[in-house]
């Protein structure tokens, strides 16, 4: 297997390395905030706009679509033209775009800002994923990515902190004020970070590369490896969004408990996500993708499985954490895995298609979960969303290039 990283064999981190982690968790973290930023007006916008709560709810499926075409389209780019100055693009959409929901007096205008923070939002991700990559060696490349990826359960809290704060004394219009502030983190990506040793290698033995998404489904193997991962990215976010958006009122339902307020339930499901990333990526990087995942998957279907057995207020928050720990814990681990999948001329275009593509498919998850609430008990949506995460093992399994990473983790 080729090796990516640059990095020297030391425990020091260089300036790109450390220009690396802080953009990506930053950016990770802004583009969660960002997202949640509708969820907390969304209430406000249906009602100070008289719009109906079915346009409401497109709001986020018009982000979902412009975050699979911006990760298509900046996937390509960033394998054309350079990681680090396609990043810093992607950055500058999503700010102005958010920005300019101060604007927004219309659904029309609102879907139209939307989209576009989606289009930057989606080349986000993988384009990250990708410099952390190329900067980093393989077995460092779990826990980094992890690192990352925490910091976007960040900004979820910073989210919801502002939206107590600045929606009660400014209006909904305000909140999106602060998606401003990535535009300082663009300029400094693009001042302080430089393309990775990988890439400017690759560039100057092909040039600049003819990239076109057809290369993830250029052999069989290769096919089914794309569609596999789509599968296991599709179970992973489609779980996370049918957790937050229905598990609360299902438990509340169903077995007749209450949680002392949202936010106590936020900050426990975030606390056990963050700790769960931090451990799988160690996990990913000691003993390799297939034992790592499987282990992570097994677990988030027996955790899911559990949640029948919460008996108060208290233990569901435990159960939650736990739940937490293992169903989101493995989210950094699929930019880790993909990177290293894909050869370095498709390998952005390879993260943001699949993420993406997965994202929009997980992200009907709400309205198929909402669906069985209304015709099926408690015990039959933890048993479907639990049969979920073995489709997904067994999906993990059937891919031979993560037996060939393993190996290679191994040694």
């Amino acid at each position: 297997m080729e090796k990516y990283a640059t990095a020297k064999q030391s425990h020091s981190l260089s300036k790109n390395q450390k220009w690396t982690i802080a953009s990506t968790s930053t950016g990770f973290g802004l583009e969660s905030m960002d997202i949640l930023f509708v969820s907390f007006t969304l209430s406000s916008m249906i009602k100070d706009l008289h719009i109906s709560s079915a346009a409401g709810g497109m709001i986020s499926s018009i982000t979902y679509l412009g975050m699979l075409l911006g990760g298509i389209l900046f996937g390509l780019l960033a394998d054309r033209y350079g990681r680090v100055k396609t990043f810093s693009y992607t950055i500058f959409i999503f700010a102005i775009a958010t920005g300019a929901m101060y604007f927004a007096n219309s659904i029309t205008s609102i879907y139209f800002f939307r989209f576009l923070a989606g289009i930057g939002a989606g080349g986000e991700y993988g384009t990250g994923m990708t410099l952390i990559a190329e900067n980093f060696r393989a077995n460092q490349i779990g826990k980094i990515s992890s690192i990352s990826s925490i910091g976007g359960q960040g900004g979820a809290i910073i989210a919801a902190i502002l939206a107590s704060f600045i929606i009660p004394m400014f209006g909904w219009h305000a909140l999106f004020l602060v998606g401003l502030i990535p535009v300082a983190l663009a300029y400094f990506v693009r001042s302080h970070m430089h393309e990775s040793k990988a890439f400017v290698d690759e560039t100057k033995h092909v040039g600049k590369p003819k990239v076109s998404i057809t290369e993830l489904f250029k052999t069989p193997a290769l096919a089914w490896q794309t569609i596999a991962l789509i599968i296991m990215i599709t179970v992973q976010t489609g779980g996370y969004y049918g957790l937050m958006n229905w598990l609360p009122s299902i438990m509340q339902k169903q077995l007749n408990l209450s949680v002392s307020g949202s936010s106590t339930w936020m900050i426990s499901t975030i606390i056990g996500m963050s700790l769960g990333m931090m451990t799988f990526g160690t996990i990913l990087d000691y003993f390799g993708p297939r034992k790592a995942f499987g282990i992570f998957l097994i677990a988030a279907a027996i955790s899911l499985f559990s949640l029948m057995y919460a008996f108060n207020a208290w233990s569901l928050l435990l159960f939650a954490a736990v739940v937490g720990f293992f169903s989101n814990g493995m989210y950094g681990g699929y930019g880790a895995i993909m990177s290293q999948l894909y050869p370095t001329e498709i390998r952005a275009t390879a993260n943001n298609t699949i993420m993406n593509t997965g994202r929009v498919i997980g992200g009907f998850s709400p309205v198929l979960i909402g669906f069985m609430m209304d015709h099926y008990s408690f015990g039959v949506i933890m048993a479907g969303l639990s049969v979920a995460y073995i489709i997904s093992f067994f999906t993990m399994m059937s891919i031979p290039a993560l037996r060939r990473l393993s190996h290679n983790t191994a040694k």
